[in-house]
């Protein structure tokens, strides 16, 4: 008799044990009760703010990306113009048989001369002659009438080969990275990038940056073949940079993984990147407890809390209950921004279910234990 009872006291001392550490047990994040009790309106520091149609349309803020009327407006540019530090390439035909030019071994000569930085190239018995600004026809013309006046009737034959003085350099996650030259079929961005190699990353998330002096102007890849305003002509000494997308967001909690996520899209919804990292943990997970934290600008974060009085980025939490009639809808209308962290909570199921494990993975010891000192 005295033996049973010391048994049951010492199952009954195990299960109180158990309960204690109940607190103690580990999980994935606060809870949902530990979010709220954070908040500025319990004396916390963030902002806990419920999702509705109304928040969802407040915090719909993409990334403005484009090109600045200056690059939309500007004309393509004569590729045929000569440049200072271009190649000019000179053929000669002469009308005699001991030319200027060609001498005896024949009746033509080629000549290769590079535009120097004031733009003047020099010719033989031509002289000292302004070849920037004007095309190979002009300069042809030029060239005629001041060798007329040396040999009879000369034939000139001029052709320009770009370098490097109207050239654009092309970097990053490009195909082939250099400096290339404007020529006819490259004039425009796509062309450019086309010469380049073509970009390397995804194209639905790749961006082209192109700079121009001070100014400078970025667009998504794949809008420059949907909207061919973005298609716009190169100047001399532009600089284009092409870079796969950075953005990304960080999944804790009762989710499928948790990791820090890179954008796979130009924009990603709540629901879309709970997918992403696997949905939740049936397992684990509060569908009410759907939490996206972030560091609200001023201006949106007083459109969202309807309140002039703030300054500054403030710290926000938003509240996803899927559960409720329209928060699967909520969710997939609301737009994730780079930076964010997504932590779902645990349901207050999921932590009784360690606290029962604990209790009956200790009694099972204790029985086995138990079992064991009897069979002794």
């Amino acid at each position: 008799m005295f033996k049973q009872a010391s048994k049951g006291a010492r199952l009954v001392a195990l299960v109180v044990v158990a309960a204690m550490l109940a607190g103690c047990l580990p999980r994935s994040g606060p809870t949902r009760g530990q979010i709220f009790a954070g908040s500025v309106q319990r004396q916390g520091d963030a902002f806990v703010v419920e999702v509705n149609s109304r928040v969802t349309r407040a915090t719909s803020v993409t990334e403005a990306l484009g090109f600045p009327s200056e690059f939309t407006h500007a004309g393509l540019t004569n590729a045929d113009i000569i440049q200072p530090g271009d190649t000019i390439a000179l053929t000669v035909y002469e009308n005699v048989e001991d030319g200027l030019l060609a001498g005896q071994a024949g009746n033509a000569t080629i000549q290769e001369i590079q535009v120097d930085g004031t733009g003047n190239i020099f010719v033989p018995y031509a002289g000292r002659i302004r070849a920037a600004g004007n095309t190979p026809d002009q300069l042809r013309e030029i060239l005629t009438r001041n060798l007329d006046e040396q040999t009879p009737d000369p034939q000139v034959i001029v052709r320009r080969e770009a370098g490097d003085g109207s050239t654009v350099s092309v970097a990053g996650a490009i195909g082939s990275q250099g400096v290339f030259p404007i020529e006819r079929p490259n004039r425009t961005l796509s062309g450019m990038l086309a010469v380049a190699g073509g970009v390397t990353g995804d194209p639905d998330i790749s961006r082209v940056t192109l700079l121009r002096g001070p100014q400078r102007g970025t667009i998504w890849f794949k809008d420059l073949y949907e909207n061919p305003e973005l298609d716009i002509a190169l100047r001399a000494g532009d600089r284009i940079l092409v870079e796969e997308d950075s953005r990304s967001f960080t999944s804790l909690g009762a989710t499928g993984q948790q990791t820090r996520v890179n954008f796979e899209s130009q924009t990603i919804s709540a629901i879309e990147a709970i997918a992403t990292v696997g949905g939740l943990n049936s397992n684990l997970a509060d569908p009410t407890g759907v939490f996206v934290l972030r560091n609200e600008p001023e201006t949106i974060a007083r459109n969202v809390l309807g309140r002039s009085d703030l300054t500054g980025t403030q710290r926000m939490i938003y509240v996803l209950d899927l559960t409720a009639p329209t928060g699967m809808f909520e969710a997939r209308d609301f737009v994730i921004r780079d930076g964010d962290t997504i932590l779902v909570t645990e349901a207050p199921f999921a932590q009784w279910s360690k606290v029962l494990g604990v209790v009956t993975g200790t009694l099972s010891t204790a029985g086995a234990i138990t079992n064991l000192a009897n069979a002794n």
